[in-house]
């Protein structure tokens, strides 16, 4: 929301976002609080809702910082081969609101509760994510196997290997 020159990240918003988020069929959806894709410093709240998944990536060049605002999400971290590394519980009420990820960090999200949304915050400026740098050993968005692997990210440990794909 927003009163002059300030932008608010209250209840209104998250209310916002997980109505919309819930109609996405990618259950998530973002509200972007720099003014354009060629920024240096991109800030966006983002709102997942459990089942939404997001295919293991990496920013070859880009840190990227998560600040949990309301919710419970896992981050998760990973070698080039798929084998899980760390598995970090950011919780609104819990020990952990952040993490920031280093550049060429392969990692994915899994969102645990309704209405979660977290800060994003990363370099720009905005370029999509080249096929290189999503993990080859895991389906793309919308692939029949997506649900699959969004389920695994949530038992998951460290020292743990995806299911088998393609």
């Amino acid at each position: 929301m927003t009163a002059g020159k300030l932008r608010f990240i209250d209840r209104d918003l998250v209310a916002e976002l997980h109505a919309k988020a819930v109609a996405s069929p990618r259950l998530r959806t973002h509200y972007n609080l720099h003014a354009s894709h060629s920024e240096p410093i991109h800030r966006m709240c983002m709102a997942m809702e459990p089942g939404t998944y997001i295919r293991p990536h990496r920013h070859p060049d880009k840190w990227e910082l998560l600040l949990i605002v309301c919710g419970e999400m896992l981050v998760l971290t990973f070698d080039a081969a798929g084998k899980l590394l760390t598995r970090t519980l950011l919780s609104a009420g819990g020990h952990t609101y952040g993490v920031e990820t280093s550049a060429g960090t392969w990692h994915a999200v899994a969102t645990l509760v309704a209405s979660t949304v977290v800060l994003e915050c990363k370099a720009g400026p905005y370029l999509p994510t080249p096929e290189q740098d999503f993990a080859p050993w895991a389906p793309p968005e919308g692939h029949a196997r997506a649900a699959e692997f969004e389920r695994w990210y949530k038992s998951a440990q460290p020292g743990d290997r995806p299911p088998a794909y393609p």
